[in-house]
């Protein structure tokens, strides 16, 4: 297949100019994408996008990713409905690296001519005098083609949900025409030929393309993807605490993983055409064998194993499967002492926790103590409920069944501060030591 069949198939292709594919048969075609760095990470949403690029790269092209030292500056008006808040030079310089550092993993760098390049538009736009860009760019560019636009019409038009949105600055206003004149550099100095992005971006692609024929006469190409949505229509690549991020200290291993383990049958069916480089026949056995038994999980684990040790490591995916494993009694102590405290946090993330201190912990005597007036009540009301659940096997701590509740208060404390406590089969409870 070539990269449109490719797309096509994997429900990834929205729509393209004529004449794109064309152009990639032609020739092995530059391409590039954008990436604003407006945090130190990308999410899961962007890394949609990125796909773009491995695919771009895998069907022989040469792909390049834009970081916006400048544009970032600005804001992107596609999609929101409320300015963003600017960001400093030093703020943005942070996020540029963390982005760039990213990026690496999924793009090739050294393989031959369609070795993968990173640039940023500040590098031509820190000496471009604002006069000299209105009388050298702007005037190639109407303000009613720029009104036409979907992004600055809603913004400036319409209530969405009842809710009048805020208008638009000229600063939001002008950045379809920054980004337009880096599709023009890029042309012009990169021998770029093609700009991609998800859908949304359509307006300031097409403004590029146009601009690249009235400055110079030239003939250039836009191509964008799918917006990546949940199955009842809303924006993906959030969970219920946020954005899931590819750094692992905005979101850790363990919960990456659970997010792609949680997804719904239909999603996971989409997403892992998407997400991963698997063909087209192993998706359809994966796709087979999950039809088969559902409740196994067989495509969501197979999408969250790829994308995980892509993202973080092979390393971090098997201690997310190990941690998963605690939560459904099939871990044990030495499983439970191997997580990192990163981890053990994430896994127990939402579990009811109680603080105390390392005296009162020392001054437990025996277990029933521990788990009723040490910790406040939190697990059991009395230590007379706490004998008579120990006595019926119903406690666990550190994964490990408490035998008496007589004995002494002797647990090898997890991270030198943790106790993992376990009532019944499905109630958890975390004691921290401190």
């Amino acid at each position: 297949m070539n990269l449109i069949e490719e797309l096509r198939w994997r429900g990834m292709l929205h729509d393209f100019m004529p004449g794109t594919e064309e152009q990639l048969a032609a020739e092995m075609t530059t391409g590039y994408i954008g990436f604003d760095p407006t945090a130190s990470s990308l999410h899961i949403g962007n890394l949609a996008t990125i796909m773009l690029l491995v695919q771009l790269q895998r069907a022989g092209h040469k792909p390049v990713a834009l970081v916006g030292g400048a544009t970032g500056m600005i804001g992107d008006p596609s999609g929101k409905s409320a300015e963003r808040n600017l960001l400093s030079e030093e703020t943005l310089q942070t996020n540029q690296a963390g982005i760039r550092a990213q990026l690496e993993k999924f793009l090739d760098f050294n393989c031959g001519a369609n070795s993968a390049e990173i640039v940023n538009n500040y590098d031509w736009f820190k000496e471009f005098s604002f006069l000299n860009f209105l009388r050298d760019v702007g005037k190639h560019i109407t303000v009613n083609y720029m009104m036409s636009k979907d992004s600055v019409k809603k913004r400036i038009n319409a209530d969405e949900e009842g809710e009048r949105a805020e208008g638009l600055s000229y600063t939001e206003f002008a950045y379809q025409l920054i980004q337009g004149y880096d599709f023009y550099h890029l042309y012009k100095n990169k021998n770029v030929r093609l700009q991609m992005g998800a859908s949304d971006q359509w307006g300031n692609i097409t403004t590029g393309t146009e601009l690249i024929r009235r400055m110079d006469g030239g003939k250039a190409f836009a191509l964008v993807g799918k917006l990546v949505t949940k199955s009842d229509g809303t924006k993906f690549g959030k969970s219920e605490g946020g954005n899931v991020w590819l750094n692992a200290e905005l979101t850790s291993p363990y919960k990456f993983y659970q997010f792609w383990l949680n997804l719904s049958d239909e999603e996971a069916e989409k997403l892992i055409k998407v997400y991963t480089l698997l063909p087209q026949d192993e998706i359809a056995r994966i796709t087979e064998e999950h039809n088969q038994a559902p409740h196994l999980r067989v495509l969501q684990k197979a999408l969250a194993k790829d994308v995980t040790i892509r993202v973080h490591s092979e390393e971090d995916y098997n201690a997310a499967v190990e941690a998963s494993e605690i939560l459904f009694g099939k871990g044990d102590l030495a499983t439970l002492k191997g997580l990192s405290e990163q981890i053990l946090l994430s896994v127990f993330e939402g579990v009811p926790q109680v603080e105390i201190t390392k005296e009162q912990y020392a001054e437990a005597n025996t277990v029933s103590d521990l788990l009723s007036e040490t910790t406040q009540g939190l697990i059991f009301d009395s230590k007379g409920e706490a004998k008579r659940m120990i006595k019926n096997g119903g406690v666990r701590v550190n994964l490990e069944k408490v035998q008496s509740a007589e004995d002494a208060v002797n647990f090898e404390l997890l991270q030198e501060k943790y106790l993992v406590v376990q009532k019944g089969k499905k109630n958890y409870y975390l004691v921290s030591v401190k």
